[in-house]
């Protein structure tokens, strides 16, 4: 089984779209309007902004969360939570052993929060 879509509240698509295509660095792949649904893939899964859609909380993996968060904050961007190790993986449970989880959070163009996540050796280790 794999996830197939994930679902974001939008209120307004071409903010929206503005935005996702900035943070994900991909056009969308489809619009639908009426009834106001809009697409991006994200490796074969499809994130969908709708307006009818309730808000999520999804999180995108980043190469290095600490430098991206850097360039969203340079374009504007509201980050909630600074960049920060979440989980210390020393016996491998998602991932190789031995590395660190490092997470931040920021809002988007509709209110919704957006965690960013990357993992790396840990410090030292």
């Amino acid at each position: 089984m794999h996830l197939h879509q994930v679902a974001q509240h939008a209120t307004d698509l071409d903010r929206a779209a503005r935005f996702y295509g900035d943070l994900l660095g991909a056009q969308p792949t489809a619009r639908f309007d009426p009834p106001g649904l809009l697409f991006f893939d994200l490796d074969g899964t499809r994130l969908l902004l709708d307006r009818a859609a309730p808000t999520a909380l999804i999180y995108l993996r980043v190469d290095d969360v600490r430098a991206r968060v850097e360039e969203l904050r340079c374009s504007g961007v509201e980050i909630t939570t600074e960049p920060h190790v979440i989980f210390s993986d020393d016996e491998g449970t998602f991932g190789p052993a031995g590395e660190d989880e490092w997470m931040a959070f920021l809002r988007d163009s509709e209110g919704n929060e957006i965690g960013l996540a990357n993992r790396q050796p840990t410090a030292g280790g």
